[in-house]
């Protein structure tokens, strides 16, 4: 019987691949392994895996001979040696877009929530202060300029809802030559220009060695001081300390963050003294329709690879880790 193993999940129910695996006929497996020994030992024998967070390297491809393919709960596959499982014969599969809409509508939550001094009201208001001295001065979206850097899936998602609410909308992307049809009328900026223009700056690129502290100290200082940084991709994309070090000085007005470099942000962190930072703690990729939808997807992506069918979504050899 073909058989699939989930190396770790922290999910508290596995019913989508369960219900997946069955109508399949295919035996399948939870396991909590949380290193290299862990993994190989629970996936002895085992045709297909389904991955969170667990190390799939070379060492382990090789223990797993009879492996066909590794399916990871995500769009990241930094966990997975990918060219070894390519040389190996071994299919690495991803969910790509299962969180698009989620985390775009996460990235304007933010901006939005941001740009209103709602928590800081919020705040305010449960001490007994029914005024807007704190959040002064506020503007209208409308004629603001929202600046989306990166515009895979998520970035052009994101780009479509700044415009319907009446924002300006600038990009930049080192790889994109014309904007898409949908987004037709949003001006393609070098990242100087869009670092000095945007009143909200939003990040939605991967984290490669390209783009690891793109927002550094030298960069964030090119920005206006009445701008904020929006961040629902990678948390190395941005230099925490440094960022923190801008919003203290008064470089830039604040920022939104559902990621950081190293999570979980202490509770001691400098960024949950500052009045004018959202926080939340990545779950912008989160609805219980993405949830569901990617469960059932990295399921279906290791039943079909172990039967031997070609996968809805393989990864390439040279595709950047993310």
């Amino acid at each position: 019987m073909v058989r699939i193993v989930i190396t770790d999940c922290d999910h508290d129910t596995i019913e989508p691949e369960q219900l997946a695996a069955a109508e399949a006929g295919i035996d399948l497996v939870r396991a909590d392994s949380a290193d290299e020994d862990a993994v190989i030992e629970a996936a002895a024998g085992a045709d297909g895996l389904i991955v969170q967070y667990a190390p799939i390297t070379a060492a382990v491809l090789d223990a797993l001979p009879g492996l066909k393919v590794v399916s990871r709960y995500g769009v990241g596959v930094d966990t997975i040696d990918v060219d070894a499982a390519h040389a190996r014969g071994v299919l690495v599969c991803n969910v790509p877009d299962y969180g698009s809409e989620d985390v775009s509508d996460h990235a304007i939550a933010l901006a939005l929530s941001l740009l209103r001094g709602i928590p800081r009201l919020d705040r305010r208001m449960r001490q007994g202060s029914y005024d807007v001295a704190a959040v002064k001065p506020l503007h209208r979206f409308r004629g603001r300029t929202f600046g989306v850097v990166g515009l895979g899936r998520i970035g052009r998602a994101t780009a479509r809802k700044a415009r319907a609410l009446g924002f300006e909308v600038v990009a930049h992307d080192p790889v994109v030559e014309e904007v898409p049809a949908s987004l037709r009328g949003t001006e393609l900026l070098s990242f100087e220009d869009i670092l000095g223009r945007a009143d909200v700056l939003s990040l939605h690129v991967p984290l490669t060695p390209a783009t690891r502290h793109l927002l550094n100290s030298g960069t964030l200082s090119r920005m206006r001081p009445d701008s904020v940084v929006v961040n629902t991709g990678r948390g190395g994309v941005v230099d925490t300390e440094a960022l923190a070090d801008a919003i203290e000085r008064g470089g830039i007005l604040g920022a939104a963050l559902d990621v950081v470099e190293n999570e979980p942000l202490p509770p001691s962190h400098r960024l949950f003294g500052l009045s004018n930072v959202v926080l939340t703690p990545h779950t912008g990729w989160y609805s219980e329709e993405s949830f569901t939808e990617l469960k059932r997807r990295a399921a279906e992506n290791a039943i079909a690879g172990s039967l031997g069918r070609t996968p809805r979504d393989v990864v390439p050899a040279a595709a950047p880790r993310t």
